[in-house]
């Protein structure tokens, strides 16, 4: 009889969900501490996470004409100190490096946290003419922010982002574009890749990024009910054109400043990945994003098993399908049905003698659930559907969840009660206001983003009838 895999050994979420994160993210092997406290090291099948989002979120970012570029991990300390609400802003995160080389430098350099101070350095020197706008970069790089609680994927001292910097020649034209990556980059990309629920919406001028006129966010509820911002897409405005000098010549031949937008999406997204769509079994990987949507495992390791295991690996890849063989049966079948159950890999096909014998495989969905025989001529028909079934349920669930665990609250007591209680409350803005923030702060609750009655974006921070959306974040 096959042996029966075992549930991996991992804190229930119920008991201590953030001790079931650190299990889970140490156990599906997707990081480990750093040496270095608040970095991490970022195992193969946690980085092939990040690969797969890369490369879908590049091609995103590429269509909406913007082209990729590298700029320094070194910036003089003193353009950081040209922006005045930027550098009071992250001066608490800064890592600066003061000697290099056996020497004291000159000048202190601060190592990336954020590149719009050395992006816009650059701007300025190839900006010259509107026919120079738009001006569309993007970059992948790492940056650091010295994190004082540090948890892994979540808030790390380095991790890893694309951040997109852009100059145009209006306001409009600045605005439309932060909405369109908010939009059609970012929230297209997470909801129909990563399968992730959210709220696309506007930040409060406490909470918007330093520096920023505007700053457009997407929060997702996770497991637990709290929150964790996802992205951001933020206008500048001209605050840093001001700062750098960046002026183009207009068609009318007056020099006028440019008007900017910053936005970016980090390995926070794995953390995420985990938090929203994981079970008390693990991790379960959305469909399209996971780099191995089937294993194919052989239960025993006569030569007919084996053969079958690989023609069956073959034809499944021909339909298009991510497969993985896993043929060490030199180490027990319910320890690798568990890892994998663990990793979350989407569906498991199982082949042993009996199987063979019937003519089947026996097909075990991690995301749905159960396990059945199936033909194996079958098999390489039916999977694909099989796997687009599991990628909506995964965006059905977090959807329910998040609407299921969201209050309408008149006040900042029950506010507080809602996201003490594992869920997010909704109220009124204007009765709110920035007093009533400060107040949800002495208790730990933040104000995640504003939106409409009707749930979408805000044109403006005090627009009538605003909604503040209110939760304990990570």
């Amino acid at each position: 009889m096959r042996a029966m895999a075992k549930a991996p050994v991992l804190t229930p979420r119920a008991d201590d969900f953030p001790r079931w994160y650190q299990d889970v993210v140490s156990k599906a092997e997707l990081a480990d501490n750093g040496p270095v406290r608040g970095t991490m090291v970022v195992r193969p099948y946690g980085y092939g996470l990040w690969e797969r989002m890369q490369q879908d979120l590049d091609a995103r970012i590429k269509r909406t004409g913007a082209q990729n570029a590298y700029f320094p991990l070194f910036i003089p300390q003193s353009y950081l100190t040209r922006e005045a609400e930027h550098v009071e802003g992250f001066a608490p995160e800064l890592a600066v490096v003061t000697h290099g080389g056996g020497k004291e430098l000159e000048e202190p350099v601060v190592v990336r946290p954020t590149s719009e101070t050395v992006v816009n350095e650059y701007f300025s020197k190839w900006v010259q003419s509107y026919r120079d706008l738009p001006l569309l970069i993007n970059q992948w790089a790492n940056v650091v922010r010295w994190e004082l609680r540090p948890r892994l994927f979540l808030r790390t001292t380095e991790f890893l982002w694309q951040e997109g910097h852009t100059a145009h020649a209006t306001y409009e034209e600045a605005r439309d574009f932060a909405a369109l990556v908010h939009r059609d980059v970012y929230g297209a990309f997470m909801r129909d890749v990563l399968a992730m629920d959210f709220v696309l919406g506007r930040k409060t001028a406490k909470e918007r990024f330093a520096g920023a006129v505007n700053t457009l966010t997407l929060e997702g509820m996770m497991g637990d009910g709290k929150a964790l911002q996802l992205g951001t897409s933020h206008e500048l405005g001209q605050n840093f054109a001001r700062a750098f000098d960046t002026r183009y010549l207009s068609q009318d031949g007056t020099r006028e400043l440019v008007w900017q937008t910053s936005w970016g999406a980090t390995t926070r997204l794995v953390g995420a990945l985990v938090m929203m769509h994981g079970d008390d079994d693990g991790l379960r990987v959305p469909p399209r994003l996971a780099p191995v949507q089937a294993v194919v495992l052989a239960v025993k390791g006569d030569d007919a098993v084996l053969a079958a295991v690989r023609e069956t690996a073959e034809r499944l890849t021909a339909a298009g399908v991510r497969v993985q063989v896993d043929d060490r049966t030199d180490v027990p079948f319910g320890r690798r049905a568990v890892d994998w159950e663990l990793k979350g890999v989407p569906v498991r096909v199982e082949i042993g003698p009996r199987d063979l014998e019937q003519g089947t495989a026996t097909l075990v969905r991690r995301i749905a659930g159960g396990k059945r025989p199936v033909a194996l001529g079958a098999l390489a028909e039916m999977l694909p559907a099989v796997l687009e079934e599991d990628q909506e349920l995964l965006l059905t669930q977090a959807r329910a969840r998040r609407e299921s665990r969201t209050s309408d609250v008149s006040g900042v007591a029950e506010a507080v009660e809602a996201a003490s209680a594992g869920g997010w409350a909704r109220l009124p803005w204007a009765a709110l206001g920035p007093a009533g923030e400060a107040e949800l702060a002495g208790h730990g609750v933040t104000v995640r983003c504003l939106v409409t009655e009707g749930g979408s974006v805000p044109d403006a921070d005090d627009a009538p009838g605003n909604v503040a959306l209110v939760a304990r974040a990570y």
